[in-house]
């Protein structure tokens, strides 16, 4: 009997340090910031501590516990100038109705005070997130036909109906341009880098590749230029001509920017004028352009199941790297 209390105490002190660490290291994640947007300008992202190092990253060893936050972000000129977007991993830009753009921001390593201006869903959001594990969608709504799939995806998906309180109303602009999101209502803590299984790869800059000093990437209705600084060692963005700052006055600069041409195809839905909504292919394979350390380099992507990364590859085959910082992807009619 004795040793059996002995044993039990054992376990017990043992259960609880272990406890402990894990609260602290939960509370390490959190990252502290500044005013309403961000303190600064560039997520911190060590390459050692990297998930996507590996030649080959398995996507489902690779999954972590913590959701991940994407939240879709108003790109009209009326939602400008947005918040939270320099405190985003990876910024994805895609088409929508009326040949306009749509921007999906995707936090993991650290969470911003607020978000926004957030808008609706898409239904080729959804092949895009598949990639990660359950992660929490933050919208402001869908097309009725398509909220149902979007109850049935592998994800959490998180509106104001659901979460009023993580929702507010801001007075710099009108509806719908002014909901914002306070993702620390959410959720806890960011995951942490692991929750990033894109496939993306950081490190070394490839061989080859071309001086590039701007390139811009049109829509039917909109436009993207990214403008090489070599005093900040990253691409400043405009869109539609305009310098892109966050609501702080803090200019967007990404450290590595990919063009990725895919299929842009009708898809089953229409908004309210009746406008078609563009449906982005991201799972297959085709053509890209890197834009990193004021070059660009001509790559091949190719993501071969929806629950996989994309793998980004020279001519030969060689995996490409990216610059440690924040990524845009800009998806393109191929």
């Amino acid at each position: 009997m004795r040793h059996r209390t002995r044993t039990r105490r054992a376990t017990t002190t043992v259960a609880l340090l272990a406890a402990t660490v894990t609260m602290s290291l939960a509370g390490g994640c959190t990252g502290g910031h500044g005013p309403a947007d961000d303190s600064s300008g560039q997520p911190s992202r060590t390459p050692a501590r990297s998930p996507h190092q590996s030649p080959s990253p398995s996507p489902k060893a690779s999954r972590a516990t913590a959701s991940l936050l994407a939240v879709k972000i108003d790109n009209a000129p009326a939602a400008r100038p947005q918040t939270g977007l320099n405190a985003a991993d990876i910024v994805y830009a895609e088409q929508v109705e009326g040949g306009l753009s749509r921007l999906m921001a995707v936090y993991a390593t650290r969470f911003p005070k607020a978000v926004g201006p957030v808008r609706s869903a898409r239904e080729s959001d959804l092949e895009l997130l598949r990639q990660f594990d359950r992660p929490t969608l933050a919208f402001s709504g869908a097309q009725g036909k398509l909220l149902p799939l979007i109850d049935k995806a592998p994800l959490d998906g998180q509106t104001p109906e659901k979460v009023a309180g993580a929702y507010y109303r801001g007075t710099d602009k009108a509806a719908p341009h002014n909901l914002y999101l306070r993702p620390k209502k959410l959720l806890p803590h960011a995951p942490g880098t692991d929750a990033l299984t894109t496939g993306f790869r950081f490190g070394a800059a490839p061989e080859g590749g071309r001086p590039e000093s701007s390139r811009t990437v049109r829509f039917p209705a909109a436009r993207f230029t990214f403008t090489w600084s070599g005093d900040r060692d990253r691409w400043l963005v405009s869109m539609d001509g305009r310098p892109t700052v966050t609501t702080d006055g803090k200019r967007v600069a990404p450290a590595t920017v990919v063009v990725q041409h895919v299929k842009v195809r009708a898809s089953r839905f229409h908004d309210f004028l009746g406008n078609n909504t563009p449906y982005t292919e991201t799972v297959g394979s085709g053509t890209a352009e890197v834009l990193r350390g004021g070059r660009s380099y001509d790559v091949k992507w190719k993501r071969a199941t929806p629950t996989g990364g994309t793998d980004f590859t020279t001519a030969d085959g060689t995996p490409v790297n990216f610059a440690d910082g924040q990524v845009w992807v800009v998806f393109t009619k191929a």
